[in-house]
């Protein structure tokens, strides 16, 4: 059996608790999934225009290294049967949960609510799996019907945009997570350098099978880690390893600022700090990595039926994600090395919620914008500030690209602009902006400084040094020296 171990840049310290929309709310980052009072504090930070991570109330951070399974025949059709009663599972304690919300109103939302519920729990599809991921399955469900509950108290507030649906089916494959804690009786043992997991009474007695192994990377002990998941994604299996991060102490300056315009053109992110420094992290390995991706899907589903998909679509999807998720982290811990090297204790990024939904750039223009995971980015520099003990800011970006920085420009919210305002400068190209005097400045860079303008105030930040001169010159970042733009054979 072969396996591969990702590189640190493909470490990921996250974990997601369910597939449906409204789980993605929670932020889901954390030893244990996030109370969910906890996230929506943060969407009730006092100022309208800047959203401040609470750096003293964030839980133990957890990192989770995936292993890219190539399992066996036998070991494959035992994934694939886990996997696919996980599912069956996870859609009876959706359909019983949404049954009782729609005919009393009452959310299942408790931890064990489900796993109490001997009509669920006690199915002939919950006995078909082990007991302890037929528990962490259910509480799954549990969880996303929590979140689903905090969204809706926040639309009925009016502080949500959109109207929350209650969580529904997997669809699809309908394919779920297997998950064994390591701890309990059904812990994974590691026995000559691979996991040994068990399959439960009830599919011994059926198949005569009672154990199956996988392989355990070196890198780490199991000692350390909290959760092992079997993850089922884009026709692969994925095997999750969560373990403990400790919080790094570093000796950081809160009143030196970073901020980040995340773009879609060149750049990925045009990044300012208040000391005079500034640098392009370069976009265009990822964009042609992308246009490939879409390339080859379009030929080979060409002349075939809507929907359409096989083996080879699954295999360049998952190099796709790959190079996507090893760009991401790339760009993230460079930002952090910056924020380190110069003792930078704040990041300010900005971000309008909903931007890509009304993308209308025309076909080429929407499949750069909208499949540049820009809220990915988002997302694990939030997560490495945390590690870091960095304070996070996330803030609307409101006509920062349209007003001059070196005019002093007024910046209002959007919505709020005054009749009769007007920039004193104007972008003359993709990348370029004239100020009223003339002087010509790095467009992404000069919406990155206003950005920084738009929260100084209310952080008491000094910008005193920040000048033409970081505007206009500044280092471009690239990714991959020597990106692998060619996408796998197409030969099966």
């Amino acid at each position: 059996m072969v396996f591969q171990n990702l590189s640190d840049d493909d470490f990921q310290y996250s974990k997601t608790a369910g597939s449906t929309k409204a789980i993605t709310f929670c932020n889901i980052y954390r030893i244990q999934q996030i109370d969910i009072t906890t996230a929506i504090s943060y969407h009730q930070n006092q100022r309208t225009d800047a959203k401040v991570i609470p750096m003293a109330k964030a839980k133990n951070t957890i990192g989770v290294q995936q292993i890219l399974l190539h399992p066996d025949k036998q070991t494959k059709a035992i994934l694939e049967y886990l996997c696919q009663q996980s599912g069956k599972l996870y859609n009876n304690g959706v359909y019983f949960a949404r049954q009782i919300f729609f005919k009393t109103g009452k959310l299942l939302s408790g931890k064990f609510d489900l796993i109490y519920e001997s009509s669920v729990s006690k199915s002939m599809v919950a006995q078909s799996i082990p007991s302890t991921p037929m528990q962490q399955t259910l509480m799954s469900v549990a969880e996303a019907f929590k979140s689903f509950k905090g969204l809706r108290d926040l639309y009925f507030k009016g502080e949500l945009h959109f109207k929350p649906r209650p969580p529904n089916y997997l669809k699809g494959s309908k394919l779920f997570k297997i998950t064994y804690p390591n701890s309990g009786g059904q812990k994974p043992v590691l026995i000559d350098g691979s996991l040994k997991f068990s399959l439960g009474l009830t599919v011994r007695r059926w198949f005569g099978l009672s154990e199956f192994y996988l392989p355990m990377p070196s890198n780490i002990e199991v000692s350390s880690v909290k959760e092992f998941t079997i993850l089922p994604k884009n026709g692969a299996f994925y095997l999750e390893l969560s373990y403990e991060i400790k919080k790094e102490k570093h000796d950081l300056d809160i009143n030196r600022a970073l901020s980040i315009d995340l773009g879609t053109a060149d750049n990925l992110a045009a990044c300012v700090d208040n000391l005079g420094n500034s640098f392009l992290i370069d976009a265009r390995a990822m964009k042609a990595m992308n246009q490939l991706w879409n390339k080859k899907v379009s030929t080979r589903k060409e002349c075939k039926p809507e929907g359409s998909w096989d083996k080879w679509l699954d295999r360049i999807t998952r190099k796709r994600n790959h190079q996507m998720r090893d760009g991401i982290n790339k760009a993230a811990k460079i930002i952090i090395r910056h924020c380190l090297k110069h003792q930078i204790g704040t990041l300010v990024v900005g971000w309008n919620e909903g931007f890509k939904e009304s993308a209308n750039l025309g076909g080429i223009g929407n499949q750069k914008f909208v499949q540049m995971p820009l809220g990915k980015l988002k997302e694990r520099l939030k997560q490495l500030c945390i590690l870091h003990d960095i304070r996070f800011v996330e803030t609307e970006e409101a006509y920062t690209s349209q007003a001059s920085f070196l005019d002093g420009d007024s910046l209002p919210k959007y919505g709020e602009k005054l009749s009769g305002w007007k920039a004193s400068g104007k972008r003359i190209y993709r990348g370029l902006y004239r100020s009223s005097n003339g002087l010509v400045v790095n467009a992404d860079l000069n919406a990155s400084a206003n950005i920084l303008r738009k929260v100084a105030r209310n952080l008491s930040l000094d910008l005193g040094l920040l000048c033409r001169r970081c505007l206009t010159t500044a280092a471009r970042v690239r990714l991959w020296l020597k990106p692998s733009l060619s996408a796998e054979s197409q030969s099966l």
